[in-house]
């Protein structure tokens, strides 16, 4: 038997390659929260949560809060154990689902090191490899063109366009990327939210001439009904991504057919555990699955690879933002070859490095009575 004996508590500051647009705004780094789960062996299992303000509603302040509920929580816990694990997590405090991803993940990471198996293994494993694509921020027509180019050139056979700000001008970005191209390249666009009910129709139905493989998040995530029309009437298939953080808002949307596929990502679900929840959801009501990510770097990336590859339900992925840093605190992970993501060798989430030299510590936790700050 082992046993969780501290938890390690560190920001990390993510710098992107270029300013990241979408229709809820720009970024131009993210801060994200690293936790270093240590046993009674000296063994160490690594996790990430990344922040989304707009989405799961946390950042690196409020994770870092929750970490003093939950990192005393899980201390003299066995790693072996991740669900019961993930039930004191849930008992000591409701949502947070970042900062509980980001000890779970942790802990599964300890549990395949212990047992020397990897994560993958672990959650049933399917594959090796799944296919990712690559997005592309909303710019100009004409810059988002030109990149969707230069990022077939590099392998890929998915691109992911981010629309949702004016109808006229998204059909016209679509457009020029389908004609820079070429008919055998996917294109996805994600309007996160950006369009009315009647908005989304009139551009999904402008947009099925350019074969629009899928449509993410066309409406507000909380208009459950606007997504359930829009899927009925859309000749493009609809994905929900920001209406579907639980397992419980996959049934609400299965049951009101409010959409034709689930986004499912680590950082909204609160675990890998809860993720599997959802893709059993989905498979049964034979509803596709993506993984998707925020911000995140290559730990949690890593994470997403090993899920989806052992997923059957999962059928492509959208696993790319640490592609999208300019400096990473993670060596090796999962790879990334002709648009297809690998999960690396090795137990728990595998071969990788963690730069810790990169890392801020922020907080200590070896038992309750005994905290430490930074």
């Amino acid at each position: 038997m082992s046993i969780i004996t501290k938890v390690e508590v560190y920001t990390v500051e993510l710098p992107y390659k270029q300013p990241f647009t979408i229709s809820l705004g720009t970024s131009v780094s993210s801060t994200d929260v690293v936790v270093k789960l240590v046993d009674d062996e000296g063994r160490i299992g690594w996790g990430e949560a990344s922040p989304a303000k707009r989405i799961t509603g946390d950042s690196e302040k409020t994770i870092v809060a929750a970490m003093y509920t939950l990192a005393p929580a899980i201390i003299g816990e066995d790693p072996l154990n991740v669900e019961r694990i993930e039930e004191k997590m849930d008992l000591s405090m409701l949502g947070n689902t970042s900062a509980k991803l980001a000890l779970e993940m942790a802990a599964f990471d300890l549990k395949g090191k212990i047992l020397g198996i990897g994560v993958r293994e672990l959650l049933g494993g399917y594959r090796e490899k799944i296919e990712t694509d690559l997005t592309i921020g909303i710019k100009s027509p004409e810059e988002m063109g030109e990149e969707a180019v230069s990022i077939v050139e590099s392998g890929f056979k998915a691109i992911k366009l981010k629309v949702g700000v004016d109808v006229e001008e998204d059909v016209q970005r679509v457009k020029v990327v389908r004609d820079a191209v070429g008919p055998d390249i996917k294109i996805r666009i994600d309007a996160n939210q950006g369009w009315t009910v009647k908005e989304a129709l009139k551009a999904l139905r402008m947009m099925e001439r350019y074969d629009v493989e899928i449509a993410e998040q066309p409406v507000r995530w909380d208009d459950l009904e606007g997504m359930a029309y829009v899927t009925k009437m859309s000749p493009i298939p609809i994905m929900a991504d920001e209406s579907v953080h639980t397992p419980e808002d996959a049934i609400k949307v299965v049951k009101m057919g409010a959409a034709d596929y689930i986004n499912i990502k680590l950082m909204k679900a609160g675990g890998l555990l809860k993720a599997r929840k959802i893709a059993a959801i989905s498979e049964a009501a034979g509803i596709p699955n993506m993984v998707g990510c925020m911000m995140e770097g290559g730990l949690s990336i890593t994470a997403g690879v090993h899920f989806a590859a052992a997923t059957r339900n999962v059928v492509t992925t959208d696993l790319d933002s640490d592609i999208s840093l300019k400096e990473d605190f993670v060596e090796g992970g999962a790879g990334i070859e002709n648009g297809h993501r690998t999960v690396p060798e090795g137990p728990g989430l595998g071969n990788l490095a963690i730069k810790e030299e990169k890392l801020k510590l922020v907080a200590v936790f070896e038992e309750e009575q005994r905290i430490q700050t930074f």
